[in-house]
């Protein structure tokens, strides 16, 4: 088949057309630089009542459109721009849609744990379908069953291997290195920190006694006296588990510690929280904007790694209708 045949079938959908929402526009700024395009052009007008107004400038007809919008504070601000963004694509005869929510509000929400509560990550799920998207790409999920929740496709893809390069870069720094989840539920996926560092394991064993973002952390399952110790999780909210196995740490005898996650919630007081905290570096990536006022508590122990460059790529294979598993040999 001729090549420009061939770039035809792939293309099915058209060009792509790379909008972006206001919750996250440096990360829409480098995904449209990584692929060689310009943001699409478009106004979203917030009226005296708090109702939303998006209007785009040009058509979209027979494209292949993606909206860029994650999910964090002001959640419902962002969630309602995402909504209405994908129906105005919808309305406007796109080809085909694709949601990008680099960080997915509720996500926690994704169970009846107790008596009398909503599933609120599949409700949320619905109204991403229900608004008009036909694909949809997210980072670090908090549990794997999110995935169900949505009848359309998507990739849910992971933060560990912009995570992992860095830690493997610094390897040869530490001194008998440890991987140390911050809580049990996150022990199997730093099995893999653990595994691609070559290093043993330790856990944060904690309870969640109330509907609250408070838990306790007990006691500490592994030996850490006299290592270096990676602490990972996948998400930093509130800080206080973070902030529990620091210190947990560090009062069994630790020497340096790294904090490796993948979503900067940082809600609240957290940065405060953590700034003060005995962490050599924080290490995260960008899928949720971290203010500067924040970044400016860590100063230089923050390590901030950019996603934009794993998700241009991911867009141009969905475009083009290539693999994205044989990016990560899968």
């Amino acid at each position: 088949m001729p090549i420009t045949s061939a770039r035809h079938e792939r293309m099915v959908y058209g060009d792509i057309k790379l909008y972006s929402g206001t919750a996250h526009p440096d990360l829409a700024d480098e995904v449209a630089e990584y692929l060689g395009v310009k943001l699409c052009e478009r106004d979203v007008i917030q009226f005296p009542n708090d109702n939303l107004f998006i209007k785009l400038h040009s058509s979209v007809r027979g494209q292949d459109c993606y909206v860029i919008q994650t999910t964090s504070a002001p959640v419902h601000r962002n969630l309602m721009e995402l909504l209405i963004m994908l129906q105005t694509l919808r309305l406007d005869s796109a080809a085909r849609i694709t949601a990008i929510i680099p960080y997915l509000c509720y996500a926690r929400s994704d169970k009846k744990d107790q008596p009398r509560v909503p599933i609120t990550a599949r409700l949320v799920a619905d109204m991403i379908e229900v608004a008009g998207a036909d694909r949809y790409m997210t980072f670090d999920l908090h549990a794997g069953q999110i995935q169900g929740f949505f009848t359309i496709p998507g990739d849910v893809l992971s933060g560990f291997h912009l995570l992992k390069d860095y830690l493997k870069n610094i390897r040869q720094q530490m001194v008998n290195p440890v991987v140390l989840t911050a809580d049990l539920g996150f022990a199997k996926k730093a099995r893999n920190y653990a595994e691609v560092l070559d290093v043993p394991m330790a856990f944060t064993e904690k309870r969640r006694v109330a509907n609250d973002s408070k838990a306790k952390a007990l006691t500490l399952i592994g030996e850490v006296k006299d290592h270096d110790v990676v602490i990972v999780d996948d998400e930093v909210d509130t800080g206080g588990s973070i902030a529990q196995a620091v210190n947990l740490a560090k009062d069994m005898g630790a020497r340096d510690v790294y904090v490796v996650f993948v979503h900067a919630v940082f809600s609240a007081d957290c940065a405060a929280r953590l700034a003060v905290l005995p962490v050599k570096q924080f290490i995260t990536t960008n899928t949720v904007p971290i203010p500067s006022e924040k970044k400016a508590l860590f100063g230089e122990r923050l390590v901030v790694l950019s996603i934009a460059p794993l998700l241009g790529e991911v867009i141009c294979r969905a475009n083009e209708g290539r693999s994205v598993g044989e990016m990560f040999n899968e």
